[in-house]
C-alpha cells in the first residue's frame, strides 16, 4: 500500500525539481523530505532519486511514479471535496495566501469571521506575491489565494483554477506634503515625469504593470528606491525621496509627512481569490470567499 503523505513528498519534488524547494512548498525540513522518499523507495523497491550534481533527480521510475502521484493526489482532493459537499459542514483545513496588502487589509477581519462562525474549520494563512500564490494553488500546496490585476494589465490564469472577485481597489499616488502637486484635487500620471519613483522590486507583477503603464504614457521611469511592503515605500515618501502609487487595500495608517491624491485616469486593481476547479465544492472554500467579501466592505 502507498503512502500519500509520500506520494505527496514525491509529487512536490517533481513540481519543484529539487528538496528545498519541495520542503518549503510542503512546510517541511529538508531532512523530512528526504527520511519519507527513503521510505518509499523502500516500498516500491527502485530507486526514485539519483543525485545530479549537487542536487537530485527523478529516476525513470520515479518520474513514472511522480506521474500517477499527481493523479492520486487530484481524486482525494475531490474525495474529499466531494465529502465535505456531502456533509454540507465547513470543516477541515483551509491553507490561504495573499498578497501583503491583502493579508494586512483583509485577512484579520475575514480569519476572525471564519473562526467565530466556523470552529471546526482550521485556516492556515500565509502571505505570497499573487505569481507564488497562484503557483501554490495550482500545486496543491494552497486551497486559495487572495491575488490581483490591475485595470489594464491582466493576470493570466492556468486553465483549472476558478476565481471570484473580492473588491476593486482604487490607487493614488503618494507624494512628500511639500511636493508641488500635493495641493491639487487630481493629477495626471505624465505630470511626475520628472520624478524620481518608489516602486516594489524587478519582477513582481505590480513593478511590471507600474512600468508598462508609464512607458506607454512615453514616461521613461526614474526608479529611486524599491520596497515590497507598501508602507516602507510610503515611509521613503515621507522622506523626502519619491512618489509612488499607493491602492487603497492596506496603506493605513498614513505615515505623517505623505499626501496622497487621486488620478485623473482612475487607476484600479481588481483584487480576486482563486482556488482549483476541483475543490470548488468544498463548503469551506465559499465561506471563505463569502468572508473575503464581507471584510472588503470594510475596507475604506
Amino acid at each position: 500500500m502507498l503512502n500519500l503523505e509520500r506520494l505527496r513528498t514525491l509529487d512536490a519534488l517533481a513540481r519543484h525539481g529539487s528538496v528545498s524547494g519541495a520542503a518549503e512548498g510542503l512546510h517541511v525540513t529538508t531532512s523530512a523530505v528526504s527520511q519519507q522518499m527513503a521510505k518509499l523507495e523502500r516500498e516500491v523497491g527502485q530507486q526514485l532519486l539519483a543525485k545530479n550534481g549537487r542536487g537530485v533527480r527523478l529516476t525513470d521510475a520515479g518520474r513514472l511514479l511522480a506521474e500517477h502521484a499527481g493523479r492520486i493526489l487530484s481524486q482525494v482532493e475531490l474525495a474529499q471535496a466531494d465529502l465535505e459537499a456531502q456533509r454540507g459542514q465547513v470543516v477541515g483545513e483551509l491553507r490561504i495566501s495573499a498578497f501583503p496588502t491583502a493579508a494586512r487589509g483583509l485577512f484579520p477581519t475575514a480569519l476572525a469571521a471564519l473562526r467565530a462562525q466556523h470552529p471546526a474549520l482550521r485556516v492556515r494563512s500565509t502571505e505570497q506575491e499573487p505569481e507564488r500564490g497562484i503557483a501554490g494553488v495550482v500545486r496543491g500546496f494552497l486551497d486559495l489565494a487572495v491575488v490581483l490585476d490591475w485595470y489594464n494589465k491582466p493576470m493570466p490564469l492556468p486553465d483549472g483554477l476558478v476565481k471570484a472577485p473580492i473588491l476593486d481597489d482604487p490607487a493614488d499616488v503618494a507624494m512628500p506634503v511639500g511636493h508641488p502637486l500635493a495641493g491639487r484635487a487630481e493629477v495626471d500620471l505624465g505630470e511626475f515625469a520628472e520624478d524620481e519613483w518608489i516602486t516594489w522590486a524587478e519582477g513582481e507583477f505590480c513593478h511590471e504593470w507600474l512600468m508598462f503603464t508609464l512607458r506607454s504614457r512615453g514616461i521613461e521611469p526614474i526608479i529611486g528606491h524599491r520596497a515590497a511592503e507598501t508602507h516602507t515605500q510610503l515611509g521613503l515618501v515621507a522622506a523626502g525621496l519619491g512618489v509612488c502609487v499607493v491602492p487603497l487595500l492596506g496603506r493605513n495608517p498614513m505615515p505623517a509627512g505623505v499626501v496622497t491624491v487621486p488620478l485623473k485616469q482612475r487607476v484600479r486593481r481588481h483584487v480576486y481569490v482563486v482556488w482549483r476547479a476541483d475543490a470548488d465544492r468544498r463548503p469551506s472554500i465559499r465561506a471563505a470567499v463569502e468572508a473575503l467579501r464581507a471584510a472588503a466592505e470594510t475596507v475604506g
